[in-house]
């Protein structure tokens, strides 16, 4: 009888256990990297944990969209050894190693250019507002609001072209939404990085469930209309969608349900093991019959296509069309609904500390 008190408490407080020392981790690893700045650089880097800039995010690359924070391609090597500890300590490898492709992505894309403007392909006046756009693996930026040091609510902000990356804390809790990540393009088809596809499983995976299906499922889960030029919940669009749609997970085989499940896992398994851990019982929690699959455009790749995955819990987007229409640029965003930018944590610390 005492044995199973002593499983049951056990099994009760492991996780809560865990996450405290996933934000002890975190924690240590951000003071370490801020004392690592150079004269001024804290001044950039940190901001008010109430400034806007907190909830706010966007894919588009820095000539579209300056940032506040601190550049990344300004830190030392110090400074940027210390910060991919802090990423590696919220990130998985396969997250962790996604990110930095994506960055490298951006240099490639600007060769590319170059390489096509110096066949002709591209005129003076389109290479002029191409570099402009200031794709770089540098050109990204990061923000702390708050003060770890101090408060006990903090976060971290990681984010420029095609990556949105947004930290939580609140005392022993933390969220990782909203997750957004893109490559342009998805494939690489030229320079000495030729094949490289940074989200290569969220491509594989969609097309391997919705191909899956058979004619009658596939009417239920492809929706009418064109193949929207960007993901749904896009900055300044309304950033959770309420309605349904496609085909419930009720509706599919144990087969199809374990290939969705493949995909879920792709992007939550983009986080540190015990934060993927935390989102993926909630899945199973439910189970997958309560999640919908809708999915828009070509069942082949290198056509423009979309899909969305929509549980009660969670929202995943992807999205392949592209400014040049040619299903060779991805947006993907792993949303936890009720907690982006940690509402729902901070929620709960609002009610813990009312007098």
């Amino acid at each position: 009888m005492q044995l199973k008190l002593i499983s049951s408490l056990v099994a009760l407080f492991f996780p809560i256990l865990l996450f405290a020392q996933s934000v002890t981790t975190i924690h240590e690893k951000t003071l370490s990297f801020i004392e690592t700045l150079e004269d001024g650089q804290e001044n950039e880097l940190m901001i008010e944990f109430t400034d806007s800039v907190r909830t706010e995010w966007t894919n588009l690359p820095l000539g579209l969209a300056p940032r506040a924070g601190l550049q990344y391609g300004l830190l030392s090597a110090k400074s940027k050894i210390a910060f991919h500890q802090v990423l590696s300590s919220i990130l998985s490898s396969q997250g962790y190693l996604k990110t930095f492709a994506i960055m490298q992505v951006d240099d490639i894309l600007h060769e590319l250019f170059e390489i096509k403007y110096e066949r002709g392909e591209v005129n003076e006046n389109a290479i002029k507002m191409i570099r402009g756009l200031n794709w770089d693996y540098g050109n990204y930026f990061l923000a702390i609001s708050g003060n770890p040091r101090t408060d006990e609510k903090w976060g971290l902000k990681f984010e420029g072209h095609h990556i949105s990356l947004n930290l939580t804390v609140s005392g022993d809790e933390f969220s990782m939404t909203p997750l957004f990540l893109g490559s342009d393009p998805a494939v690489v088809e030229d320079t000495q990085y030729a094949g490289l596809r940074p989200l290569s499983k969220e491509e594989d995976y969609g097309f391997w469930f919705v191909n899956s299906l058979d004619e009658e499922q596939k009417k239920k889960a492809t929706l009418s209309g064109d193949v929207p030029g960007d993901i749904i919940t896009s900055p300044g669009r309304p950033q959770w969608l309420e309605k349904y749609q496609g085909i419930k997970g009720s509706e599919l085989s144990e087969n199809q349900q374990q290939i969705l499940h493949y995909l879920i896992e792709e992007y939550a398994a983009n986080l540190d093991h015990l934060k993927a851990e935390e989102y993926l019982a909630k899945l199973h929690a439910r189970g997958m019959d309560e999640v919908y699959f809708a999915w828009i455009g070509s069942y082949e790749p290198m056509k423009p296509h979309y899909y969305i995955i929509h549980s009660p819990d969670f929202l995943i987007e992807y999205d392949n069309v592209g400014f040049l229409d040619n299903a060779n640029h991805i947006h993907s965003i792993f949303r936890e609904k009720g907690n982006d930018f940690g509402e729902d944590i901070l929620r709960k610390h609002r009610l813990a500390h009312q007098h």
